[in-house]
């Protein structure tokens, strides 16, 4: 297995670039998630959101978003990493008329109804180690079961 290889979706629009980190990315068609370990992209992925992007597809784009969640809960791991905060949510730092409230329910709503994390990063920095730790995390534990003889570093 090359668990350091990462797969963005092509239609990532702001990809982050993982610079620095220990990976290598291409560019490649996901049908779930943003970002997804090489080889394993209908186990694990990670769909990013900057925050104006989460509220709408919350609510204008709700069913497609819904879609994708349903399909993310048959993996071993999928999350969404936020690049924002749920203070942001509550403080209406986001373009869009929609009430924080309603939007705090439906990440709770979406997060029990299809067992998928949202994960709070604050900004577009916390949100890129979020999801190199996760897939690279991901990877390690695979490697662990699969391989116990060898360990991924990250």
């Amino acid at each position: 297995m090359q668990a350091t290889r990462l797969i963005i979706d092509t239609r990532e629009q702001a990809p982050y670039s993982f610079a620095g980190f220990p990976v290598e990315t291409e560019r490649g068609t996901l049908t779930t998630g943003d970002y997804a370990l090489a080889g394993f992209e209908d186990r694990c992925a990670i769909e990013r959101k900057a925050l104006d992007d989460l509220v709408s597809s919350l609510m204008q784009g709700r069913d497609h978003f819904e879609r994708e969640l349903m399909r993310a809960s048959s993996f071993d791991f999928f999350a969404v990493v936020v690049e924002g905060s749920a203070s942001d949510v509550l403080g209406q730092r986001y373009q869009s008329r929609a009430k924080p409230n309603s939007i705090i329910q439906s990440v709770a709503a979406f997060s029990v109804r299809y067992r998928v994390p949202f994960l709070w990063c604050g900004d577009r920095e916390c949100g890129e180690l979020m999801t190199f730790s996760l897939l690279s995390k991901y990877a390690y534990e695979i490697d662990k079961r699969f391989n116990p003889t060898t360990i991924f570093k990250c």
